[in-house]
């Protein structure tokens, strides 16, 4: 996977950097099927101005498509949080979807009889 930061200060980089270490780490068990040069993420952050809050924003390029997170925060850690478990749900909708599970929708067990409901043999 290559990772590109923009707009990260300098005061902030190490946080910011050791936090998306470990999401990063958890996206790449997610993605480990697909090939490592075709995924592209792109991480930037902002301060949100007259507010002390911070906007961390995720650009996610798949061979399948894109997919684009945001999160606020009172710091940046928090911001970046927010942002990747919006990205790590949608990683997992995209797979859904590639792998055509709308298709294969399993059937659930119904279960034992209730005292009274009756089966009809016809």
């Amino acid at each position: 996977m290559k990772i590109t930061y923009s707009q990260i200060e300098a005061g902030s980089c190490e946080s910011v950097e050791m936090e998306c270490g470990r999401h990063i780490d958890k996206l790449d068990r997610l993605l480990k099927r697909c090939d490592p040069d075709l995924v592209q993420l792109h991480c930037s952050l902002g301060k949100t101005p007259r507010r002390t809050e911070y906007g961390f924003s995720l650009n996610l390029t798949l061979p399948t498509g894109s997919l684009r997170a945001t999160g606020l925060g009172a710091d940046s850690r928090a911001g970046a949080k927010v942002a990747f478990a919006e990205i790590k749900s949608q990683v997992k909708k995209n797979q859904e979807k590639v792998r055509k599970d709308y298709v294969w929708k399993r059937k659930r067990a119904r279960g034992p009889l209730k005292p009274g409901e009756v089966t009809s043999a016809d």
